[in-house]
């Protein structure tokens, strides 16, 4: 009995999956063609059946109140279900695809092409009607959904003002069901379209289209100012600059410290060129406070694209200067080094002036080997004559803070014996008791210590030691 039972239950089974994957995978329409062709004020009927409940899908230009719905249980023992459309009075708007889909699974559908023919409206988009925003993407198809009521109208695609484009089935192609699809859509597509087409002698034009290109490369971002120092009570203002591509269109956001506190307001700027576009906002705090230091960040974003930059604001309570050594106020260097920088510690704001002084007189003056680089003095092929003192003056005139520093530079010679520049010539044999007198002359800094050496005369043909 349990094994009769088991293969009714195994044939039962078989049967809805046959089912399942047969005739009724999809819902079926009555009509065998993928397309009709009716008149205008004729009645559209169409029956669905299938495996499971139906709902209906049709052009937008049908409104519901337009169309009668009729569901039932159909088929052996009811295990089907059917619905039927109805449309009493067809227009030329009601041109479109008609969809008849499983209410659970919508993907499962069967469809077919109405066109409704209007020999005074060929276009199912009538020149009446607003124009329509088209976006075009970067290697996408652009379609200008230019669709008529009849399969068999010839349509032109303009161009404004007064540009015709015809298709070629390779870069254009015509559907009638669609449009005009152009394939690799250019900058030159951007722009006011609309198709027309000649019905027994008559021109008749469609709705016009806009065609825009949205952009958002954000090609590079900049700040006025990598680092900002400002006394407490001054303005501050931050220009950020973005630039893109043409169209593109940017938004602006600032984060800073006082930005809870509405301290600060900002101001947008556009500017087109002919390769690029350049965008402005500037950020005006107009009396900085010690609470307005830290970090700013402007963020500059563009669809999915986003780029920033930062910079940190220092806020003083007022002017200073802080000068000191950096090694001692004592420094050694070597004669006939190729530069040698004289370089104290400071640190002052604002910028302040810095003048240096060798022996009390003004550096850049004494000498063409002096010159100034920043705070800093270079001097180029160090020689003996550039020892002394050096004094640098430090002043901030407007807020009249100044403050000096004494450095002494010591430069060492290498010692250098006087005699050798002269050529030396035997002084020859001298009677043997009598007195002679020898010379060194050396100079070096610091002084150098001299010593005599005495080399006896060979004795046997060997050399002897030298003797102090």
């Amino acid at each position: 009995m349990n094994l009769i039972l088991i293969c009714l239950l195994c044939g039962m089974y078989g049967a809805l999956a046959k089912d399942k994957k047969g005739k009724y995978s999809v819902p079926i329409l009555d009509v065998k063609s993928r397309q009709l062709v009716l008149d205008t004020n004729q009645t559209l009927l169409l029956s669905c059946r299938g495996r499971w409940e139906l709902t209906w899908a049709f052009p937008s230009g049908l409104a519901k109140d337009e169309v009668r719905v009729q569901e039932s249980r159909c088929g052996s023992n009811s295990h089907q279900y059917c619905s039927g459309l109805t449309v009493s009075s067809t227009q030329f708007q009601h041109t479109g695809l008609f969809r008849c889909r499983y209410r659970h699974r919508t993907q499962k559908q069967t469809s077919v092409y109405v066109y409704v023919t209007d020999s005074q409206q060929p276009f199912v988009d009538h020149p009446g009607m607003s124009p329509d925003v088209l976006y075009m993407k970067q290697k996408t198809p652009l379609v200008i959904p230019c669709r008529v009521t009849h399969p068999n109208f010839t349509t032109t695609l303009i161009k404004f003002p007064n540009r015709s484009l015809s298709p070629d089935h390779r870069s254009i192609v015509w559907n009638s069901k669609q449009g005009f699809t152009i394939r690799a859509p250019t900058l030159y597509y951007v722009g006011f379209f609309h198709c027309e087409t000649i019905n027994e002698g008559v021109t008749h034009k469609s709705r016009k289209y806009f065609v825009h290109r949205p952009v958002s490369n954000i090609m590079e971002v900049y700040l006025n100012s990598s680092a900002v120092q400002a006394l407490k009570g001054e303005r501050l203002v931050l220009n950020c600059t973005a630039i893109g591509e043409l169209n593109t269109r940017v938004n602006f956001t600032w984060d800073y410290p006082g930005k809870s506190n509405n301290t600060g307001s900002t101001f947008k700027r556009l500017l087109k060129h002919r390769t690029h576009m350049l965008f402005y906002s500037i950020l005006t705090i107009p009396k900085l406070q010690r609470s307005d230091r830290g970090l700013y960040t402007c963020r500059v974003t563009s669809g999915r694209n986003a780029k920033q930059q930062k910079v940190n604001v220092t806020v003083y309570d007022r002017p200073f200067i802080r000068l000191k050594p950096r090694h001692g106020s004592v420094m050694e260097v070597q004669a006939g080094q190729k530069s040698y920088r004289i370089s104290p510690k400071l640190r002052a704001f604002p910028a302040p002036e810095v003048i240096w002084l060798k022996d009390g007189m003004l550096a850049a003056e004494q000498c063409s080997r002096y010159h100034m680089d920043g705070s800093s003095l270079v001097i180029r092929d160090v020689a003996e004559e550039d020892a002394g003192k050096y004094a640098v003056l430090v002043l901030i005139q407007e807020h009249g803070l100044y403050q000096n520093l004494t450095l002494t530079l010591v430069v060492n010679v290498s010692p250098q014996i006087g005699e050798k520049a002269v050529s030396l010539q035997d002084s020859g044999s001298v009677p043997r008791g009598s007195r002679q007198a020898h010379h060194c002359t050396s100079h070096g800094v610091p002084p150098p210590h001299i010593q005599w050496l005495w080399h006896p005369c060979p004795s046997k043909g060997l050399p002897a030691a030298p003797r102090a």
